[in-house]
């Protein structure tokens, strides 16, 4: 009943810029942490950036400076901004949201998007 979907990828030149974005739709109470992953060909899926409700973030080591993650509550929405694009950026990036969906027992529950993919050609 709930969906993520991600949209913005593409293929761009080093040093570039792109920005992603997810939405969710479907029934759900509300949504606490949005954040985006990304998985390189024979790489682990590791974290990029996520935020609170709140707007508190978080960034992984290698982006910091370079990535900005936002998001729009009204829109049900969050958002990375890549700038200075560097070619071992390159993977999938998923769309992660933890959603309350009922006030029953625990209620909350990780979604992912379908992935985006995301290639800096050097």
């Amino acid at each position: 009943q709930v969906q993520l979907v991600e949209s913005g990828g593409g293929l761009v030149q080093a040093g570039g810029s792109l920005r992603l974005s997810c939405a969710a739709s479907g029934r759900f109470l509300s949504i606490n942490v949005m954040g985006w992953y990304r998985q390189a060909p024979g790489k682990q899926r590791e974290l990029v950036a996520d935020i609170t409700s709140g707007g508190r973030t978080n960034y992984a080591n290698s982006v910091k400076g370079r990535f900005t993650i936002s998001r729009d509550n009204a829109k049900n929405t969050v958002y990375l901004q890549m700038n200075n694009l560097k070619p071992e950026d390159t993977a999938v990036y998923y769309c992660n949201a933890n959603i309350r969906t009922s006030f029953i027992g625990v209620g909350t529950y990780d979604y992912w998007g379908q992935g985006t993919q995301v290639t800096v050609s050097s």
